[in-house]
Formats: structure tokens, sequence, C-alpha cells
């Protein structure tokens, strides 16, 4: 499986390219954070209105900063919160999409930052927010639930060998 994937949002083609630890610049923009949260080796996975079943994530808002964001998105969502690693990014383009609009609601370039979390408080499922239902998932089963596209499953991968790695440093 390559790291770089097209997929069409909103009509428009967009290019994905995982980049494992990636170390961004300040110039570099954040347009969201997501969470590969996991808790007994099951990963949960959250349905957003209208999106189908996800990891938990979002936008950062005016004034946070990555880990914040990515904290109460992950609340938020799937009402869990926990330690976080951080686990790479994937640069988003646009630059071979020819709708793209200058002074639109994206960058040219930006990035969604990527962390694993470790749960350690798992909260009732209250469905305040934009999800309707979260779910606990093997990892093997990922590619048969989630709604999203294949570089996705490089970021779980990632995850995954994140956790062995923190073991290994630990010993």
């Amino acid at each position: 499986m390559e790291n770089q994937t097209f997929v069409i949002w909103d009509g428009q083609t967009v290019s994905l390219t995982w980049q494992p630890y990636k170390q961004l610049h300040a110039s570099d923009i954040v347009t969201s954070v997501h969470g590969y949260c996991f808790l007994d080796e099951k990963l949960v996975l959250v349905q957003v209105k209208g999106r189908g079943f996800n990891v938990p994530g979002g936008h950062v808002e005016k004034g946070e900063v990555p880990e914040q964001a990515l904290r109460r998105e992950v609340y938020e969502e799937a009402y869990v919160a926990g330690e976080l690693t951080y686990i790479g990014a994937i640069k988003v383009d646009h630059s071979k999409n020819e709708e793209f609009t200058e002074n639109g609601k994206y960058p040219k370039v930006g990035y969604q930052l990527f962390y694993r979390m470790d749960i350690t408080k798992c909260f009732p499922f209250l469905r305040q927010f934009e999800t309707t239902a979260r779910i606990w998932v093997e990892p093997e089963q990922v590619p048969y639930v989630m709604n999203d596209h294949e570089v996705a499953l490089l970021v779980l991968k990632e995850a995954m060998a994140s956790k062995r790695k923190m073991v290994s440093n630990s010993e």
C-alpha cells in the first residue's frame, strides 16, 4: 500500500500523503486532528452524522494547540480521555485541484495530525454533539467497518506499531 492516494472531497480531487512522525514547521497549517484511541487492544470508532464510522477528530479551533483540540474532539465524539502519542501527519494537497479557491475554507497545502490515544477514562456515551454511536473494533476488522480512504489504514498500522515501540522503550 502506498503512502499517497487521491480522493474526491466535495467533488474536488485532493492528494493525501501519509508522513509518519513528520515534524511540522511554524509555517505549516494544521487543519484538523484525529485520534486512534485504544482500550484493551480495541479501537473506538464513532458514527458521525452523514459520514459513517471513523476515528474521532475534527478541526482545531482558534486559540487551541493540536493536543487540546484532539482532547476536546475525542471527548465530544467518543466520550473518552487518555494519554496521547503523536504518530504523524497526512499532507492534504489541493495543487492538482482545478476547482481550488485561494481564499476558501482550506489552504492549498495543509496537514491533518494523527495521534494514538491510550484510553484511561471512558465516560457514558451521551450523543450530545455530532456522533450517534460509539463502537469498539478489533484492529483487523477496521477495513470492514471504517468509512475512509486507504491511507487511514497506514495510520492505523503506525498507531499499532507505536504501542510496540512504547513497550520496548520502557523495558
